[in-house]
């Protein structure tokens, strides 16, 4: 996928590593500019050589342990397995999710998983490419500019609805076949646009590092509001509220009054909407003009 930086690496104690079988997918170059991460939630035993640095689920082929002798738990598969991660992610989050609490969810033992995975950074990576095929491929026949507003719009919802994403979008390499998809998706927007290929890799920063950040503060905000009891404009309008009962802050929050005032929309949702559309038509704008400055025409 498109890289987008973020914090926090999601990788659990020493203790629940193991080494295991592990069906691996298609080995592909990465178009994301991430880099690996050194080691985080390695793992342990014969078959991985002690400074061995982590790359991806999608890269280390390793042969199944010979030291197995249990038979592999009916009815369970790594799809199985990463379809409960994403669930278990979704309600508990990050900082809680464990192999001990997968392996509740699925009514099976920890070292089960180890059949299928080596350590839990593996399920995150398998958890986190899985959900990037919930983005919809743009409609070719589309003019460039509303195939981008799609793609960032579908991306941005999904940063939303799983906001476990935005720290282990920055952490992996991003190289399992639903990222890989996006990343083509995106380039394939990006070539339509008639920036010279020097030039395009920074546009695509410029779209999809904003619709990460934007995402990501929005996700965090909505499950903040959910955590309080409160709706967004209970939770905004109590904030203000506060903001304003400061002396030294009550000209700022004049500003930031006249300021929303302006923008228009009755609620947080309706403001912010109105933000995301007018920053992405920024943008776009800024594109068509360095465009325009190569000479080279956009479709």
């Amino acid at each position: 996928m498109v890289s987008a930086s973020g914090s926090g690496s999601g990788t659990e104690p020493e203790s629940e590593s193991a080494s295991g079988p592990e069906a691996s997918g298609p080995d592909s170059e990465s178009a994301s500019g991430a880099k690996p991460t050194s080691g985080a939630g390695s793992a342990s035993g014969a078959d991985r050589a002690p400074d061995t640095v982590r790359t991806s689920v999608w890269l280390d082929r390793r042969t199944p342990s010979r030291s197995r002798r249990s038979e592999s738990p009916a009815g369970l598969d790594r799809n199985r397995i990463t379809e409960a991660s994403v669930r278990l992610l979704d309600a508990d989050g990050l900082a809680k999710f464990s192999m001990r609490r997968l392996a509740a969810e699925l009514d099976v033992t920890a070292m089960s998983l180890y059949w299928y995975v080596d350590t839990k950074d593996d399920l995150l990576e398998l958890a986190l490419d899985s959900v990037y095929a919930e983005i919809a491929p743009p409609r070719e026949a589309d003019d460039w500019r509303d195939r981008l507003r799609d793609l960032a719009r579908s991306y941005r919802e999904l940063l939303v609805r799983h906001i476990w994403i935005s720290p282990l979008a920055g952490t992996f390499l991003n190289i399992g076949p639903s990222s890989m998809l996006f990343s083509y998706a995106v380039q394939d927007i990006v070539r339509a646009t008639g920036l010279p290929l020097e030039r395009q890799t920074g546009a695509l920063s410029a779209v999809f590092q904003f619709v990460y950040g934007f995402g990501t503060v929005e996700g965090h905000f909505k499950a903040r509001c959910d955590a309080t009891g409160l709706t967004q404009d209970e939770y905004h309008q109590r904030a203000m509220g506060t903001i304003r009962a400061q002396p030294h802050m009550r000209e700022i929050a004049v500003y930031s009054d006249d300021i929303m005032a302006a923008r228009g929309g009755d609620t947080v949702e309706e403001m912010r909407e109105r933000d995301f559309v007018f920053a992405l038509d920024l943008l776009i704008a800024g594109i068509e003009t360095m465009s325009a400055r190569t000479g080279t025409s956009s479709p």
